[in-house]
């Protein structure tokens, strides 16, 4: 098969994680006889320092005539630390999911026998743990207009808005996954207060009967953020709108012990794109520590979603496996003060792959 995959590099440790990530897509299209053509395109603050835009359109293009899409990281603490910023590297993310049509965010949750003592929850708590949270990716209050501050500038507000065809596409996508897995959909929600709440949980509702084998229950998003962290082995698909999505993955990664070791999917209309969880860590930006292990498996997320070659994907995941028994890791999960360079852990599982 002939592969087109478009490369997002982004900024801070963006680019040294999918250096990393390539020498596994390498090492696998040469294992299993496949063709792989690169394109590299600018996008967060790099993008706004060369062009002004942080999504600028040669870089759309290069996305939608591409394949699949592999990103790196958006963020920059020049905007960070800038109120007052007119652009920001985080509305080029916005854009790009909008622009290629990327409504649902798949973050799968699993954790390594090796590591599990990582996680600052117990064991017990978190040994076993393996569910799916699917976030609702281009609605809701990121989205929602009007959006703004008022003209003397002492009141701002954002707006949050889902359509009944919305919250159906991405739930559609939850009671699917739901029945390819354990036959169970948590639904997400602040339903006792927020309108928009209601119609998901309305819209869901409606759905359910066409999906009996699938146990739906509905929890509110206070309750759900308590139980990921008291109960993390509860779940199994988690569907949720934007914004509770966006906070709630992010704290599912202490279940792993680490921000470095979760993956992502954001699946759409165009152009699916790859991507780590987590951000652009400017603090480590150059100085080859930061773990590449999510960016590695988000390529191997890309090998099933986008490829559909499942034995590819599988293949990259057993050389991290490999990497993480054997220690060959970065500063942050390391043991002992063992750890390795981002480059030697991305050399020593493309190695593996072979």
């Amino acid at each position: 098969m002939d592969l087109k995959i478009a490369v997002l590099p982004g900024d801070g440790i963006g680019p040294e994680i999918i250096e990393q990530a390539i020498k596994a897509i390498d090492a696998t299209c040469k294992k299993y006889g496949h063709t792989v053509g690169y394109t590299y395109g600018s996008v967060g603050a790099t993008a706004i320092d060369k062009t002004g835009n942080p999504y600028p359109e040669e870089t759309h293009r290069i996305c939608m005539q591409s394949d699949a899409v592999l990103f790196g990281a958006i963020g920059d603490p020049r905007f960070d630390n800038n109120p007052q910023a007119k652009v920001r590297p985080e509305q080029g993310l916005l854009e790009m999911r909008k622009k290629l049509g990327l409504y649902a965010n798949l973050r799968p949750v699993s954790t390594f026998k090796s590591l599990v003592h990582r996680s600052p929850l117990r064991q017990e708590l978190v040994e076993g743990a393996d569910f799916i949270c699917i976030r609702e990716l281009t609605g809701g209050i990121y989205f929602g207009q009007p959006q703004g501050r008022s003209e003397d500038g002492q009141t701002a507000f954002d707006s949050c808005v889902y359509t009944k065809a919305e919250i159906k596409r991405i739930c559609r996508l939850g009671f699917e996954y739901a029945m390819k897995r354990r036959n169970k959909l948590t639904v997400v929600d602040k339903a006792n207060v927020l309108a928009t709440s209601r119609l998901w949980r309305e819209t869901v509702q409606e759905m359910a009967p066409a999906y009996p084998q699938v146990n739906v229950e509905y929890m509110f998003v206070d309750n759900a953020a308590m139980k990921l962290i008291q109960q993390p082995k509860h779940f199994d698909v988690i569907v949720t709108e934007n914004m509770f999505g966006d906070i709630l993955t992010d704290e599912a990664s202490v279940i792993t012990g680490s921000l470095g070791l979760l993956p992502s999917a954001s699946i759409g209309i165009h152009t699916s794109l790859f991507e780590p969880i987590h951000g652009s860590y400017p603090q480590a930006a150059g100085k080859n520590v930061a773990n590449p292990l999510a960016t590695i498996l988000s390529a191997a997320m890309m090998f099933e979603y986008a490829f559909n070659l499942k034995a590819a994907g599988a293949s990259i995941r057993q050389a991290v496996d490999r990497s993480v028994e054997a220690g060959i890791v970065t500063e942050d999960i390391a043991e002992d003060g063992q750890a390795y360079p981002t480059s030697e852990v991305g050399d020593f599982i493309a190695k593996n792959i072979g």
